[in-house]
């Protein structure tokens, strides 16, 4: 039986080769995953390590659970007077106070070196900081010297001795680049900019004078680390945590790894997609090859062989195949794995330099998949097979399904269909963290019931365009008979396209319903002309605003500011704004009340005043950063939204109160509306600052649309393999069925049908199963996006349901586009068939 087996594997090469290629496909994207994560992370890993080599202790804040909660008016952790008494500790060489923020380098050109959140700021410790040696001049001292990274200085286009445009939280700065270094931090090596001041110049920018984010300290020799961490920790306070160098790399290798767990799972996740859509063809692929084989293998039985061994014989030849595939698949895995990172690379994102990592788990996996999907896509054909009696095979009784199976069958997918739909509509009714899992599963029950039930929908779909075929004539009517001829075939191929266009229009439908709200709530609440922010969202000077104020054409002004307090022993970030303009600026629904803000007024959204039944007129007292209690009065109640929600406040009451000021944001009236004239007088009051952004509301509402377009499109770009495998599904099943088809072809051909009329009705066949999968996955999709836009609507007052016709017909287009593209072989095959030689053929 094995060489029997082995000996069907090469005979059947040709038709084996699409079920190789679908499989092929889906190991090379999990393989490729694998080597892609392994890869930077093993790269990222040996940078963070290398980042830590003069670290043997690291001081920080105890964030740990038992530290408790720390309050806006608790001082500072890690001053200058640790740090002295640190390094007054016998075994330590050396402490040194650390400062990080952000910081956007600026070229040249004007234009940020990088963009985001790897725009990283810093303290160079003295005049010779052993985390980065100086290539070029020397350490900066005072505020206006800066010492940047050897690449952000390459690309900026800067020298030692140049002035450096950057800003930090607004206003632009332009001190003198006095140093270039190198450095082993794993963000500079993605792609970040460092810029490095000199302490007191990086606490004053980044934080307040005599406050570290970290005390690094370096052993003397013959200390170990676990040895100096022990006696630090007899001298240090309450609330400082301790870390060895060791520790930190080894926390900082697990970030790494869940970081990159979390790309790997995601990738994996449209690889399953892929391998899945797979099992359909090559569960097609055997179910064909067995129907053609059925006198052998009745003949195999009648000699002698068992139910088991025809299993096993079917098992085999899919074995074979799955190896073949899985190692052809590992190898183009181990080129896309090496392709990804070059990608990575040329859009910006750079790597750390390391090699490329194929780890065994990696090959165990690749052969694993391949090998279990391909035998277990098998196991029903061979299954099958081998229940067939030898004497019903070699009359072929056995061809047609019974009335009992197909009851059953139809039974069996309406119970699966009916029940997956009524779990996905109990998911819509329930809180949105708590129906995540009843939505899953009952989309999962809902597509396994309508690919049990797909020979049954067939019929009614392919007759709906029965009138559409008779166009063609002859070879329009045959296509809609072999389409139906085989329903189970029909259902099968349909169905590898139907996923993966029921997770395109899913996503598309509910991605373009929330667009859609999230921008309608945007413009409906912002009064304002133009938002003002930073562009890596963190925060501005409140010189920003006091520029815009002044600035020509501008009526009016507000902050957004974030300020934490106290109130009724919870830590709530109140919003402080402009109490005088607020009201000219934004636009919320009030519920009851007056909108009013200022001296103690003050506004808070529904939810906040159900939790703690406040209402207009209610008293509310708040402990501020400097931990002096500032009475409140409830002026209005007003509806939340995701754009705005918590306690707005007064920013003038609040500021005598922070310790430092900052603004996550600035609202700007002006006289005559947005237009070109005053974003350009906004931009010019500001310096030309790239590292500032001043969007109207169209600005905002394209920047919504860019930020889902581009979520979508990597979707689309993941599920499009897919989408491949699916066509060769279909190739799979016309090539073969050509093949099953062969002597009744040649008679048409005897009868007068020409080569065109052969090759229309095979492209014809095609364009029905693929528009017959396209109609179904486009009809789930709408139905899972109407579902997952009700969950996502229950908390956003403006959602609203909006299917994106223009998408969905050109999904419809595309489907059918596939079944013409994928007939283009089967037909020329079966058009150039021999007359005489097809006859004749078993």
């Amino acid at each position: 039986m094995f060489r029997t087996a082995l000996r069907n594997v090469f005979a059947h090469k040709a038709r084996l080769l699409m079920t190789m290629l679908a499989v092929l496909l889906g190991v090379a994207f999990v393989s490729g995953t694998l080597v892609f994560t392994d890869t930077v992370s093993n790269a990222m890993r040996n940078s963070s390590a290398k980042g830590f080599d003069q670290v043997d202790v690291a001081l920080g804040p105890d964030r740990g659970p038992g530290s408790g909660d720390r309050k806006p008016s608790d001082p500072p952790v890690l001053t200058p007077a640790l740090l002295k008494k640190a390094a007054a500790v016998p075994g330590v060489e050396e402490a040194t106070g650390v400062v990080t923020g952000w910081a956007a380098v600026a070229g040249r050109d004007g234009k940020l070196v990088t963009e985001g959140f790897q725009s990283q700021g810093g303290n160079y410790w003295g005049d010779a900081d052993p985390r980065y040696p100086l290539a070029d001049g020397r350490a900066p001292r005072g505020a206006q010297e800066v010492a940047l990274d050897e690449r952000t200085a390459r690309e900026g286009g800067y020298e030692v001795g140049d002035t450096v445009r950057l800003s930090v939280d607004g206003p632009v700065l332009t001190p003198t680049l006095t140093g270039v270094f190198t450095t082993d931090d794993g963000a500079v090596a993605a792609g970040g900019s460092l810029a490095l001041f000199d302490t007191a110049t990086a606490q004053e920018l980044f934080h307040s004078a005599g406050e570290y984010d970290e005390i690094f300290v370096r052993a003397a020799p013959g200390t170990g680390q676990d040895e100096l961490r022990a006696a630090l920790r007899t001298v240090l306070p309450e609330g400082v945590a301790t870390s060895t160098g060791e520790q930190l790399a080894e926390d900082q290798a697990e970030r790494i790894a869940s970081q990159m767990s979390a790309m790997e799972s995601g990738l994996l996740v449209f690889a399953g997609i892929a391998l899945f859509v797979g099992t359909f063809i090559i569960s097609n692929t055997f179910s064909m090859l067995v129907a053609q084989r059925t006198r052998e293998l009745a003949l195999l039985r009648a000699v002698g062989a068992s139910r088991r061994q025809i299993t096993r014989s079917v098992l085999l030849e899919a074995g074979a195949v799955g190896v073949v595939a899985a190692a052809a698949g590992l190898a183009a895995g181990v080129g896309v794995g090496a392709g990804m990172r070059a990608l990575v690379g040329r859009v910006g994102g750079m790597l750390p330099d390391g090699p490329l990592v194929i780890a065994p788990t990696t090959v165990a996996v690749a052969f694993a998949v391949g090998v279990l999907v391909t035998v277990g896509a098998a196991w029903l054909p061979g299954r099958r097979a081998a229940k067939i009696p030898p004497v019903a095979a070699m009359s072929s009784v056995h061809a047609t399904a019974t009335v009992k199976s197909l009851v059953l069958r139809n039974t069996l997918g309406a119970l699966l269909a009916g029940v997956g739909t009524a779990v996905v509509l109990y998911a819509t009714t329930m809180e949105r963290s708590d129906a995540q899992a009843p939505m899953g599963l009952g989309a999962v029950l809902l597509i396994l019931g309508v690919f049990v039930l797909t020979p049954l929908l067939s019929r009614p779909v392919v007759a709906a365009v029965a009138p559409v075929l008779r166009l063609f004539g002859v070879s329009g009517r045959l296509a809609r008979q072999n389409a139906v001829r085989n329903p189970r075939r029909t259902a099968a191929t349909a169905s590898a396209l139907m996923i993966g266009l029921t997770l395109i229009t899913g996503m598309t439908v509910a991605a373009s319903s929330l667009q859609t709200s999230i921008d309608r709530m945007a413009t409906a609440a912002i009064e304002a002309d133009y938002v003002v922010s930073m562009g890596n969202g963190m925060g501005l000077d409140p010189e920003v605003e006091r520029r815009l104020a002044d600035a020509e054409g501008v009526s009016a002004t507000s902050p957004l500011r974030t300020v934490p307090a106290e109130v009724d022993d919870e830590t709530q970030y109140l919003t402080a704004v402009n109490g005088r303009a607020f009201d000219k600026v934004m636009e919320l629904p009030l519920l009851s009340g007056e909108f009013e803000v200022g001296g103690a007024g003050v506004m808070v959204d529904d939810r906040l005043a159900a939790e703690h039944g406040w209402k207009a007129g209610t008293p509310i007292t708040a402990t501020q950063e400097d931990g002096a209690e500032q009475e409140f009065t409830v002026t209005g109640v007003y509806e939340q939204n995701q754009m705005f929600r918590g306690i707005v406040v007064d920013a003038a009451t609040v500021a005598p109160h922070q310790e430092r000021i900052s603004d996550f944001q600035v609202m700007v009236k002006m006289a005559g509306g947005p237009s070109e004239a005053n974003e350009d007088r906004l931009e010019k009051a500001l310096g030309d600052n790239p590292a500032i952004v001043v969007q109207d509301k169209q600005a905002l509402s394209e920047e919504i649309g860019q930020m889902f377009s581009l979520v979508l499109n990597m979707l689309y770009g993941l599920l499009a393999m897919a989408v491949v495998v699916a066509v060769l599904g279909v190739v799979n099943t016309l090539a073969m069925s050509v093949s099953e088809r062969t002597q009744e072809i040649g008679m048409l051909r005897a009868v007068g049908m020409v080569r065109g009329g052969v090759a229309r009705m095979i492209r014809l066949e095609s364009l029905v199963i693929s528009l017959f999968g396209g109609v179904l996955g486009v009809g789930l999709g709408v139905f899972f996006g109407w579902a997952a836009g009700e969950l996502m609507g229950s908390s956003m007052s403006t959602y609203e349901l909006v299917l994106p016709w223009a998408r969905i017909v050109l999904f419809l287009l595309l489907s059918a586009l596939i079944g013409v593209v994928a007939a283009l072989w089967p037909a020329r095959r079966a058009a150039r068939l021999d007359m005489l030689g097809a006859i004749k053929a078993d």
